[in-house]
């Protein structure tokens, strides 16, 4: 008769090998995404109140200037969104309008112990948009 035992020792706990492997994987996505999605998120939060503050910046009375307000919106989104004090912000005004420009670079720490590090770039300028600039 067939015997349905398995003699195949090189074959044996595969597959808790196989679990095992894919566990680790698992994890290490997860601390990845654990990490960078935040900053990610900060950034585009980020550009979103840089868009604001320019839009706001269009708005102002008339004894305050376009780029102090829109410098003072960027501090405190800045504050608020733990981006770094070494950030280069330029904000040039032009006859009708203002512009924002952000940069500065982030390490994100993919892999556990400091094994890999990723720079996140943030690089974004952002411009007054809509029914304020229509002529």
């Amino acid at each position: 008769m067939n015997s349905l035992t398995n003699n195949k020792k090189s074959e044996a706990g595969s597959s808790q090998v196989k679990l095992v492997a894919v566990l680790v994987a698992l994890f290490l996505a997860g601390y990845a995404a654990y990490n960078y999605v935040p900053i990610a998120y900060e950034g585009e939060s980020f550009k979103q109140d840089m868009q604001t503050a320019v839009v706001q910046g269009m708005a102002t009375p008339a004894g305050i200037t376009m780029s102090d307000m829109v410098k003072g919106k960027l501090q405190k989104a800045m504050s608020s969104n733990n981006i770094p004090p070494d950030a280069i912000v330029q904000v040039t005004q032009t006859p009708n309008s203002v512009q924002a420009h952000v940069t500065y670079t982030k390490q994100v720490k993919m892999l556990p112990f400091g094994l890999y590090k990723y720079n996140y770039n943030f690089d974004y300028t952002a411009t007054p948009t809509g029914f304020l600039m229509k002529q």
